[in-house]
């Protein structure tokens, strides 16, 4: 007979304030839980056996800190004050067509992209999480800021955290700097040699607001002088 589940992970955050530092508590467990819509037999989603299998519950509980402090430490945010005001985080492992996305400080990875990813999976996990992970802690403008702009700095995580897959672009490529994902990472690698901590500074100045002359505030050209030059550096 048919049983309707939904296998999620869910990982749990705490935000514990200290007298000489911040602790986070990071609290897991795996479960099954009624859904209205997946149909399946066993025991897991498809994909579900492979995240047991080669991911885990307790390696993502692992990871959840570990990728907000490189997070913290990127965006130059060793205070909680300097931080979004995030009190708890869930990761949901769900049947979903997508790799992953964010909402309410909640991570949502697609078992479907799991179970078909051809290589590294585990690598791929980690940097997806590296990536969604970015969105709940970054400053984005109040909305304002170019979504290509808070996709791309998610991915600038990524990359500097050494999770960059063999597919994105290599640096100078494509035609915007606000096209997003990897395009928009390489960018901002680039920004962040014209001027280090570039990344940790836009991302500060997006707490209230957002506008292209944050570009020009922090480097002294245009975000589009600072295109064409990284073009020209790579020769496109």
């Amino acid at each position: 007979m048919w049983t309707r589940y939904l296998f999620q992970v869910t990982i749990t955050l705490l935000v514990v304030l200290q007298t000489a530092a911040d602790a986070v508590d990071y609290q897991g467990r795996t479960k099954r839980v009624p859904a209205p819509l997946l149909y399946f037999r066993g025991s897991a989603l498809p994909g579900g056996a492979r995240f047991n299998n080669e991911i885990d519950a307790d390696y993502t509980r692992q990871i959840l800190p570990t990728s907000s402090n490189f997070i913290w430490r990127t965006f130059q945010q060793p205070n909680e004050a300097d931080r979004k005001p995030v009190q708890r985080d869930g990761v949901f492992i769900d049947d979903m067509a997508g790799v992953a996305y964010a909402s309410n400080n909640e991570i949502y990875v697609s078992a479907r992209y799991i179970g078909g990813y051809s290589g590294n999976v585990k690598a791929e996990f980690t940097g997806v999480i590296y990536h969604e992970m970015t969105h709940v802690w970054q400053w984005s403008g109040k909305g304002q800021a170019p979504g290509g702009l808070v996709k791309g700095m998610a991915d600038y995580v990524r990359l500097k955290a050494g999770y960059a897959p063999s597919h994105w672009v290599g640096p100078g490529k494509e035609d915007r700097w606000d096209q997003g994902y990897d395009v928009t990472a390489r960018f901002l690698e680039y920004c962040e040699g014209v001027r280090g901590g570039f990344v940790a500074e836009l991302n500060k100045k997006m707490r209230d607001g957002y506008g292209n002359g944050f570009f020009q505030d922090l480097t002294g050209k245009s975000v589009d002088q600072l295109w064409r030059d990284y073009k020209a550096k790579y020769g496109q």
